[in-house]
Order: structure tokens, then sequence, then C-alpha cells
């Protein structure tokens, strides 16, 4: 017993030994900054701090372009996350049967996106919907559209190009977690289904759907932390217009930082906006995704 008692103190000494180095680096580069944040965000200035409470926060009630931003933000969530969830399972349970033929082509087609360099990705965005780009001219072509649509020039289609650019940039990560969970289905449900003689419709919503219920609040929870994180789509692509029309909350964060007079109080204060948007969202997806 002696020895197995100090073997095991040893283990744990070891053990803390191998995770100090992680502890340390986690606290001093994530948690240490997180709280440095969080206290700037009470504060004003850009050099000599001042406490101001929660003034930066009620700020924003006032801001149009917080509102904006906001907006703008809530809305790419409400209809990117939904949208690109059900394509990526639908493309998954394509991609899963076994008599598709050239299936890892397809797989590789579809997640090369969300690995493709950004800068290249935004290039190829901004030439197929420029006024004179392919998407336009194929529209004419089948005579969908008399004229080139504005997609980079007119707000409503210039968020209509964010959430296809986010789409397409990010539907093919989640088709690698329903994979994932699609290949985890014992195959003889299926099986089952089939002598009772199930169409194919009645077999997705009432075995496939339920069997992959968590992969879908898994990628709904990461997705809406993603999007609310928005940044790099909207300032390589359209720079947050025309007129803010596309402005991110984190693109908003970044100008009150080094594109505005610096307001580091204030972009802080939408930082943690996010962060409380993030934990209600995160919290509301998990009960509904629990009440069985």
């Amino acid at each position: 017993m002696k020895t197995d008692t100090a073997m095991t103190r040893k283990e744990n000494t070891w053990g803390w030994v191998f995770v100090a180095p992680a502890v340390v680096l986690i606290s001093v580069l994530v948690f240490w900054p997180m709280i440095q944040a969080l206290f700037t965000s009470f504060q004003t200035g850009t050099g000599e701090m001042t406490w101001v409470g929660f003034q930066n926060y009620m700020d924003l009630f006032k801001d149009t372009t917080f509102k904006t931003a906001f907006v703008n933000t809530f809305l790419y969530l409400i209809i990117q996350v939904p949208v690109m969830i059900v394509l990526s399972m639908l493309i998954s349970v394509l991609l899963n049967d076994k008599n598709l033929k050239f299936r890892g082509f397809f797989r590789t087609c579809i997640f090369l996106p969300c690995i493709t360099s950004l800068v290249a990705y935004s290039i190829i965005m901004k030439g197929l919907f420029a006024t004179d780009g392919t998407i336009n001219q194929f529209l004419m072509a089948l005579h969908l559209i008399k004229e080139p649509i504005g997609w980079m020039t007119d707000p409503f289609w210039a968020r209509v190009l964010i959430i296809i650019a986010i789409t397409w940039r990010w539907t093919g990560y989640n088709m690698i977690f329903f994979l994932s969970g699609l290949q985890n289905i014992d195959p003889s449900i299926y099986e089952a289904a089939d002598i009772d003689g199930t169409s194919a419709w009645n077999t997705f919503f009432q075995i496939t759907v339920p069997m992959l219920k968590p992969i879908i609040l898994f990628t709904a929870i990461t997705s809406t932390i993603g999007t609310l994180q928005l940044f790099d789509e909207v300032v390589n692509i359209t720079g947050g217009g025309p007129a803010d029309a596309t402005l991110s909350l984190s693109q908003y964060i970044y100008n009150l930082s080094f594109k505005y007079t610096p307001d580091f109080g204030k972009a802080a204060a939408v930082s943690f906006v996010i962060v409380i948007c993030v934990v209600i969202l995160s919290t509301i997806q998990l009960k509904v995704g629990n009440d069985d």
C-alpha cells in the first residue's frame, strides 16, 4: 500500500511538472490579457487611462456605428449559421453514400475553401462578384437579371455577398464533423429502416437528424462564436462598406483601436459585449439542445 501511495504521489508530482508550463503560458498569454481588457473597458484615454466605470458601455447605446455593426453581425448570425449547418449536414449525407464514386475527391473539393489562403479567397470573391465579374455575366447570360448587381456597392447585396462568402468558406469545415458523426451511426439501424420500408425522407428526419443531435449542437455553438467574431471576410472583401453596411463588431473593435482616434476603453467594451452575447447564445443553445 505504501509503495502504491508513493507511486501515486510521484505520478501526481510529475503530472503537475508536465502540466505547469502549459498552465503558466495560458495564464500569462490568455487569462491575464483578458483580465486587463476587462479593466480597460472601464477606462478611457490613449496614454494615461482614466477610470470611467460603466460609461463606455452606456455610450454604446448612443453609438449609431456600434448599433449598425451589432445589427449586421446578428443578421449574419441568424441567416448564415442555420443555412450553413443545413447545407453541411445535407452534403455530408450525400458524401457518406458508399455507392457514390469519387467520394474522396468531392469531400476534398468542399473542404478546400476553409484551408485556402484568406488573401487568395478574398481576391477570388471580389473577382467573381465584381460589377463585370463572372457571377453577373452568368446571371445576365441566363436572363435572370437585366443589369449587373452591385455586390460591393449596394448595401443589401454587399451583406448577401458576405453571407455567401462565409458559407462557401466554412460549410466544408462543418461537413467534416457531420461525416464523422454519420460514420459512427450503426448501419444496422438503417438496414432495419429499409426492411420496414421507411422512405429516405423519413429516415433522414427520424433517424439521421436525431442521431446527429450532438454534432448539430456542437457546430451551432462553434459557428455562432465564429460569426460573432467575424472579421477577415468583411475587412478583405468589402472593407465594411458601403457606408458601414457590412461592418461587423470585430471590425469596429479594430477601427476603434487602430483606424479612428484610438479609444482602447471603448474597444474593450465592445469586445466584452461579444463575450456576453457568446455566453448567452451558447447557454440557450445548450439548454435547447439538451432538452429531451
